[in-house]
């Protein structure tokens, strides 16, 4: 099992960036693939981005493509979303998530019920 804490969310405007944070619990992290999720006022939890457990190959949703990064780093237990060039449509709570499953690269495979163990999520607003 691991535990999940998200940081670095706040309040940029468009055109801006920021890295979230998300340190794990336990001595498994570098067994997981993670994710990171969006969800935005009034509507469902959506894919951003996955990394594999290794780091070495990352998948992204179409939408955040060329502008956000996901990376992690094993020692320190931690994976980021580096968010660049930042629009009000990526207002919202932004979480974590672990999956036992290796990296999936496809839409269906990046789905939320295909990851186990998730953050408290961080807030986003992005002003225009």
């Amino acid at each position: 099992q691991v535990q999940l804490v998200e940081s670095g969310g706040g309040l940029v405007q468009a055109g801006g960036s920021l890295r979230l944070s998300c340190a794990a619990s336990g001595r498994t992290f570098s067994s997981y693939a993670m994710g990171w999720f969006h969800q935005a006022p009034g509507k469902e939890r959506e894919f951003v981005a996955a990394i594999s457990s290794s780091g070495r190959i990352t998948y992204y949703a179409d939408s955040v493509k060329g502008r956000f990064t996901i990376s992690r780093d094993n020692a320190k237990n931690t994976v980021y979303l580096q968010m660049n060039s930042l629009k009000p449509e990526d207002t919202g709570v932004y979480y974590c998530a672990a999956r036992m499953l290796v990296l999936s690269t496809t839409p269906e495979g990046n789905a939320a019920a295909k990851y186990d163990y998730w953050g408290q999520g961080t807030q986003v607003t992005v002003s225009s």
